[in-house]
């Protein structure tokens, strides 16, 4: 029942930029983690970033162009993506897991998908 509202995506040139973001419709309780999957035509879905309790994880494609970043009070989770290319010319999706069953059991929260197309 809990809506991601996503934007930001778009057309761009190789080497340009573009920010990614993502608000939940409404309040979202113990947030285990929030982060950015994309996924290809003919490509399974994979993550691109991901903030925990623990820190934040990036694909190797990733690192050193996309920052990902959070607020949690707000329920808020963007992508800074720099340095585009080709390659990352894909549907992108936010998540955000919670625990359920007394903080044990994880649930995962998915939005609708923004295309982000990147030109060469």
């Amino acid at each position: 029942q809990v809506q991601l509202v996503e934007s930001g995506g778009g057309l761009v040139q190789a080497g340009g930029s573009l920010r990614l973001s993502c608000a939940a419709s409404t309040r979202i309780f113990s947030i285990n983690a929030m982060g950015w999957y994309r996924q290809a035509p003919g490509k399974q879905r994979e993550l691109v970033a991901v903030i925990t309790s623990g820190g934040i994880n990036y694909a190797d494609s990733a690192k050193g162009r996309f920052t990902i970043s959070r607020d949690n009070a707000k329920n808020t989770v963007d992508l800074q993506m720099n340095s585009l290319k080709p390659e990352d010319t894909a549907v992108y999706y936010c998540n955000i897991r919670v625990l359920v069953g007394a903080g044990i059991r994880p649930y995962d929260y998915w939005g609708q998908g923004t295309q982000v197309t990147v030109s060469s």
